[in-house]
């Protein structure tokens, strides 16, 4: 869009509720804050040093102003891109604009008159909200207060025990001042692009909205690399462009775990300027429900795609920030873990264009929820018509301003509204609404027919939660303390939410929050999540099944042991995760998708977050980065049938490599050894069961038990056919004994050298080693939370908190961990 924020000194101001019905009555002689805007009234707080993460103050009870004078004369358009919630718009006195929709956009018709005095009032929620009644069939648990569906605003910090009480305040999007006798080309022109394949072209449709009269015409063009498509935009009404470029032969936009997420910049030039109109993609998306009945896949480009992922909650809680810093350093470590898709689910916010552009240019999808979730939004679209028309309003308003962007895959009406009904006890015939039913999807028919769309998360089925069914919320293995066994057993088809735990952060984390103590602290337990009226929490959770996996006793490792109580707390998480990734990506399984929850945490602890709050990345983070890899060998335990190796080729090249199975006795000897080569085609994979691989029998998996075992380590590796001395591409473990005392120590090592003003730590152990870990007092090592066989070695970077380069004056040191280790090995420079 053309430069036409209204920007200059905004104040802020904190009344009572309902003091002053209008400026006139704010007193001369109040304090006025500066404001960040857009921004919101927490930001404001935090920049004016009044905000405290730990105890956020309650923003619904209070009234706030915010207050900014310009100068400008004549007739003027102004917009308003995100008020939160409840507000007022007041030009020079006379109120022009009144809203309760956080989501929509709004345009008013002004009148200037030299020095200007524009106040918006963000009036009290809480207040508003004791005064509102409707006839609902069910009321969620989770949300309060539960009246919050009569107002269209974020159910973040609503939700206790899911996040922090952060409430949306503000004017959390910018604020436009258009002039329609403007002289500047670019002024306040809105671009609409949208794209669409024809054969192997790629059409570009393109629309240009000006707030005075159009131009005749403009020239307009798409470049990437590869060179230029020029076109013409003609007059197509009094504020008008629109034309079409094709692009013949065009590059196709992927997922980068299979492929380059081209991209194709639209450029328009106006009045001898240039206005950046969007950065588009060409793709098709598909649903794919072939094979079982109840299943559930996407085709990106015709190929069959694992989506594997992480919900996003918040990138920036208190402020809500759309800019490429607030949201740029997660969906990197999103897309570094190997995800190819994000999910925005129906409970949080809408994020901003940086959101979406980032995805678009790293290569990741977008699982998008409407912002409606739990509540029952009416069995009838006439009887509940006021909230229709802001529904109305807020989901074309999206879709018209996203629909550039290929990233975006699927769309969801919303979250758990179906699920919410089935479990409150509702019959059957008041699970489906009509909002989701029938007003959304032609929404989405008519704005984004490229993308698939979903009725809600989850849906179908028996009960809408049925995993092997549709869309499903899989937490069997995690909150319903299901074994590893039940991720088949239940037969998940597609999981847009899963594997919930209270994931502990590294140590630098914990002491730099005060959180060294965290088994006797308060503050520890405060920041575990929770379910509304669970009587456990995820702590809990995975204590089960560090108790069931590693057989040792959490209460007493706790107090007697802290240390090896967070690492085994860390490490058996990450084993749960690869556990079951492993099994839904196995060859043959059904599932074709998983998303964990969460990508980040919103304050330091033992959140959902896979990345603490301070961006450092978890163990199940980089056990995940691990098992999502495009090229992955990957073992599971078939019973009597043995141990089955599955090797995957998702990228679009052919791949010759070496597999390499090695049964370990004592961590050490090799009990029998196999190799074979390999060749897969592009999207390839295959199945080998590892018995195939011998020419005698070897009980891998310890399942006959005729005597001792005789191994107790399954290491399963590929390497490049053609650098088989290098790092290997991917390896895998399997291990009969899962208990944490089941292995020999592995006498690691540890040195560090610095090349090119890199630093780099050379880790190396006798015997296997159980999820090695590195504790560096200065630097985040870009490997962690790995397997380590005998006699191998593995060269890492150690990195500055930004990912790159070193620390000025900095030097290495550390201690290298293992959980069959008895002792730490020490380095330094």
């Amino acid at each position: 869009m053309g430069p036409c924020n209204l920007s200059g000194e905004w104040g802020w101001l904190e009344t009572l509720a309902g003091a002053a019905q209008g400026p006139a009555e704010l007193s001369a002689d109040a304090a006025w804050l500066p404001a960040p805007v857009p921004g919101t009234v927490a930001a404001a707080m935090r920049a004016a040093g009044r905000w405290d993460d730990s105890a956020p103050p309650p923003l619904h009870r209070h009234d706030y102003w915010y207050r900014l004078r310009f100068a400008g004369s004549g007739g003027r358009q102004l917009r308003f891109n995100g008020l939160a919630t409840l507000a007022e718009v007041w030009l020079n006195g006379v109120l022009v604009l009144t809203t309760r929709h956080m989501f929509a956009a709004h345009q008013v018709e002004v009148q200037l008159v030299g020095e200007n005095t524009l106040h918006l009032c963000f009036r009290a929620l809480h207040p508003w909200l004791r005064k509102q009644r409707a006839q609902v069939r069910w009321k969620p648990r989770m949300i309060v207060p539960p009246t919050l569906r009569a107002v269209r605003t974020t159910l973040l910090g609503h939700m206790p025990g899911w996040c922090p009480p952060v409430h949306a305040v503000g004017p959390w999007r910018d604020i436009e001042l258009l002039d329609p006798a403007s002289t500047d080309a670019l002024h306040g022109v809105r671009a609409d692009v949208s794209t669409q394949l024809e054969g192997a072209d790629g059409v570009i449709a393109l629309r240009l909205h000006f707030p005075g009269p159009a131009p005749a015409q403009a020239r307009c063009r798409a470049v990437d690399a590869s060179g230029e498509v020029r076109g013409n935009l003609e007059r197509m009404s009094e504020h008008v462009l629109a034309g079409t470029l094709r692009v013949a032969q065009a590059r196709r936009w992927w997922p980068h775990t299979h492929g380059e997420p081209a991209l194709y910049r639209v450029e328009a030039r106006l009045g001898g300027q240039t206005l950046h109109c969007a950065q588009v993609g060409f793709r098709t998306i598909e649903e794919d429900r072939e094979g079982e009945p109840g299943a559930f896949a996407l085709r990106v480009n015709g190929e069959r795609v694992f989506c594997r992922g992480a919900c996003v909650s918040s990138h920036d809680l208190p402020g809500l920030a759309d800019t490429d810093e607030a949201v740029g350093r997660w969906l990197r470590l999103a897309r570094d873990a190997g995800m190819n898709m994000v999910r925005v689910s129906g409970v949080t916010c809408y994020p901003g264009e940086a959101f979406y552009r980032q995805c678009d240019e790293l290569g990741l999808m977008v699982w998008q929820d409407f912002m409606f979730a739990n509540f029952d939004y009416g069995a009838d679209l006439d009887a509940s018509r006021g909230l229709m028309e802001d529904a109305t309003c807020e989901v074309g308003q999206w879709l018209q301003s996203t629909r550039a962007h290929p990233a975006i895959a699927v769309l969801c009406g919303g979250s758990e509204a179906e699920q919410q009904a089935a479990m409150m006890g509702t019959p059957r015939g008041d699970w489906r609404q009509p909002l989701f039913d029938e007003l959304i999807p032609a929404l989405v028919a008519a704005h984004r027919p490229d993308a698939i769309y979903v009725r809600n998360s989850p849906s179908e089925g028996a009960w809408p939660f049925q995993p092997d069914t549709g869309i499903t919320h899989y937490y069997g293995v995690g909150a319903y303390q299901r074994p590893l066994p039940d991720a088949r057993l239940a037969n998940v088809r597609f999981t847009s939410e899963c594997l919930a735990f209270a994931n502990v952060p590294c140590a630098r984390t914990l002491n730099e929050n005060g959180l060294t103590q965290p088994l006797h602290d308060p503050r520890w337990k405060a920041r575990v999540p929770r379910d509304a009226g669970a009587a456990w929490d995820f702590e809990d959770i995975r204590d089960f099944y560090l108790r069931a996996l590693y057989e040792v006793d959490p209460p007493r490792l706790r107090y007697e042991r802290p240390a090896r109580y967070l690492a085994l707390s860390r490490a058996v998480v990450a084993e749960i995760m690869t556990e079951v990734f492993s099994e839904w990506r196995r060859v043959g399984s059904t599932c074709a998708g998983g998303l964990v929850w969460q990508l980040q945490d919103l304050l330091p602890g033992a959140g959902w977050g896979i990345v603490d709050a301070c961006g450092r990345p978890k163990s199940p983070w980089h056990a995940l980065r691990s098992v999502w890899q495009p090229l992955q060998v990957l073992l599971t335990d078939e019973g009597l049938n043995g141990l089955h190796v599955h090797v995957i080729n998702e990228t679009a090249q052919p791949r010759t490599v070496q597999l390499t199975l090695r049964c370990l006795r004592d961590g050490e000897a090799v009990a029998v050894q196999a190799q074979q080569p390999l060749t897969l085609q592009p999207r390839e994979s295959c199945r080998i069961a590892a018995a195939a691989m011998l020419d005698h029998f070897f009980d891998f998996t310890y399942a006959y038990r005729f005597g001792p075992p005789a191994h107790d380590v399954v290491l399963a590796t590929l390497q490049a056919d053609d650098d088989r001395g290098a790092a290997p591409l991917s390896q895998a473990v399997y291990l009969p004994d899962r208990r944490a005392s089941a292995l020999r120590a592995p006498e690691l090592r540890g040195s560090v050298e610095c090349v090119q003003g890199e630093w780099w730590l050379t880790v190396g152990t006798r015997r296997f080693a159980r999820w090695v870990h590195i504790e560096d007092h200065a630097f985040l090592p870009e490997q962690d939370w790995f397997h380590l066989g005998p006699g191998e070695t593995r060269r890492i970077r150690l990195m500055n908190e930004s990912g790159v380069g070193t620390l000025a004056g900095a030097i290495p040191s550390g201690e290298i961990y293992a959980i069959n280790a008895d002792q730490p090995a020490s380095y330094d420079a």
